[in-house]
């Protein structure tokens, strides 16, 4: 893949998106069985070579009361997806990551990808939030 547009054109026939920006989409994904949904955002990035990225994150739980040894062990253990901060209608949450370089990534990686990071998040969330499912 080279461009958002071919990212958008693959994310656009399997999910309704919520957020259908120049480079910025969003869509829920359907986990456990379709009982559940995790909201999954993808964005384009830029780095200071002006290499492209695309961003995948999924939010987990407000930061407010987390354990942030815990977090940073589950850094330190996987092999796929980082935590990270960022808000979400102004509250700092906790967010699943994965940043992957546009010239390293094909449908099948995408699509891969989407189906670790999505169930992953949820599981997550399930684990971090009292509240359910919040994203």
């Amino acid at each position: 893949m080279h461009s958002f547009e071919q990212i958008r054109s693959s994310i656009q026939g399997r999910h309704a998106l919520r957020i259908n920006d120049p480079y910025l989409l969003s869509f829920d994904l359907p986990t456990d069985g379709g009982k559940r949904h995790q909201g999954l955002y993808l964005a384009e990035l830029e780095g200071e070579d002006g290499r492209k990225y695309l961003r995948i994150s999924t939010p987990i739980t407000p930061i407010a009361a987390l354990d942030t040894r815990r977090c940073l062990r589950f850094n330190w253990e996987q092999r796929v997806g980082f935590l990270a901060v960022s808000d979400l209608e102004a509250t700092p949450y906790l967010h699943l990551c994965e940043n992957r370089p546009y010239e390293l990534l094909n449908e099948k990686e995408l699509l891969r990808l989407i189906d670790e990071i999505g169930p992953l998040g949820d599981r997550l969330e399930m684990a971090m939030s009292s509240s359910g499912d919040i994203s």
